[in-house]
């Protein structure tokens, strides 16, 4: 309607000027062309952004339409899942009993051994500081004594047990090795293997060839010692040589050196009761 009007207006003002109207009235006439103009373009923004809104209202619905789409899959397969876990929660319930019984036994077998290894735990410390006790000042200087994993570690500097490039056990390390067998011989559940270590400097010599033969030797002498000198049983006995592979410093210095020519007597509980335990472990039905 504002539009006709304009254009009415407009073709009356298109007249030769003196068969118009008055200069005021003109005036008037200008105006409200102009804030009718004003108007039309606003009103034409208007309909832009709302055809604008309308288009995104319109992508808005579709993608609600999708989500709703996707939510009503999603929901089948929930229900489909439900209705799967009900039906083997029934079976479930048959076997609970016998998942109790399995777990019950489990924890069984798991005290049994806890209870084994702090015997064995509490057996490794007594020994340890018994041996500890009995060794002078002079001998601790040269005797490490330690617990690792389950295990007791004796170490003896060679410098004490052999003369330089032998394997014959001085006379002065004797009185320490009769300490040593005495505790071993109180201890009959503990199987002993002695270990000779050396550095990496080459050796050859008379019916030695390498470290591999120094060590080895060294360990079976004191094997012999421990066994013919101080009555322990051989069964228990091992000798071992691992030569400069074992070392626990570094050989580039004499420290270092020092320190990898060594003799260990390695203790070690006997493995009859764990293997026992491994052998009476519950199975599952899985293990079946």
């Amino acid at each position: 309607m504002k539009t006709r009007n304009l254009l009415l207006m407009l073709a009356v003002c298109s007249m030769p000027f003196t068969g118009c109207v008055s200069n005021k009235k003109f005036t008037k006439l200008n105006a409200e062309h102009e804030a009718l103009k004003k108007e039309y373009n606003a009103s034409q923004v208007q309909l832009a952004e709302s055809r604008a809104g309308v288009k995104s209202l319109e992508a808005m619905l579709a993608e609600a339409k999708r989500n709703n789409e996707e939510l009503k899959r999603s929901y089948a397969a929930l229900q489909g899942s439900l209705d799967q876990s009900l039906k083997q929660n029934t079976q479930g319930n048959v076997n609970i009993s016998k998942l109790v019984d399995e777990i019950n036994a489990s924890n069984q077998y798991i005290k049994q051994l806890v209870a084994a290894k702090s015997k064995s735990d509490s057996l490794n410390m007594v020994l340890t500081n018994n041996l500890t006790r009995s060794l002078t000042r002079d001998e601790l200087k040269e005797v490490d004594v330690k617990v690792l994993k389950g295990v007791v570690y004796i170490s003896l500097a060679d410098n004490m047990l052999f003369k330089s490039g032998s394997y014959e056990v001085n006379d002065r390390a004797m009185q320490t090795l009769s300490k040593i067998a005495k505790i071993i011989k109180d201890y009959n559940d503990y199987d002993v293997l002695v270990e000779g270590n050396t550095d990496d400097v080459p050796i050859n010599r008379t019916n030695i060839r390498n470290n591999w033969d120094l060590s080895a030797l060294r360990a079976s002498s004191i094997v012999q010692i421990l066994q013919e000198k101080y009555g322990v049983n051989p069964s228990r006995l091992s000798a071992a040589g691992r030569g400069e592979y074992n070392p626990i410093a570094d050989n580039t210095t004499d420290l270092g050196r020092q320190r990898n020519r060594r003799t260990e007597i390695i203790i070690t509980p006997k493995l009859d009761q764990f293997l026992d335990l491994i052998d009476k472990a519950p199975e599952t039905d899985e293990a079946k």
